[in-house]
């Protein structure tokens, strides 16, 4: 692909149309991840569904443990810190499964993978990507996200 696009830049960048991916042109080690998170989800989600909608942390966490012995939770972590190190259009493929399974684990899922994982990648010291990294895309750790308004609460 060409340029990096910054933030929401998408929206409104005009793109060449050979930089544009469709299903038709996806890998075989894309078509793989995809038919893998879909079992997964088809199997292990989508029956549990209420469980997940009544807040059963229990099962989120587990579930969320077993996407990361399947890679799904590092997929574009670098293979050095425990990754797959595949590019976005897997990425997306993954979210798509997950997101479209349950919206309660697709919330936990978002919040690990984009808010904890990614700026841990994208701007953490080679000392905090080696030490925390290898644990988020694995689920042996999750990420966190605190937020603090000043105008919020009591």
């Amino acid at each position: 692909m060409g340029n990096i696009l910054k933030g929401g830049e998408f929206l409104i960048k005009e793109i060449p149309a050979n930089e544009i991916f469709s299903l038709e042109e996806l890998s075989e080690e894309q078509k793989m991840l995809r038919d893998s998170a879909k079992e997964f989800i088809d199997r292990e989600v989508v029956p549990q569904h209420d469980r997940f909608e009544k807040k059963d942390y229990a099962l989120t966490e587990e579930t969320m443990r077993k996407l990361g012995e399947m890679g799904l939770l590092g997929i574009t972590v670098p293979e050095e810190y425990g990754g797959l190190g595949m590019g976005f259009v897997s990425t997306m493929l993954a979210c798509d499964y997950v997101s479209g399974g349950n919206g309660s684990l697709a919330t936990a899922y978002g919040a690990h993978t984009g808010i904890g994982t990614l700026p841990t990648l994208l701007y953490g010291s080679e000392e905090l990507k080696k030490k925390y990294l290898p644990d988020l895309a694995t689920g042996t750790k999750f990420g966190a996200y605190c937020l603090t308004e000043p105008d919020a609460g009591f």
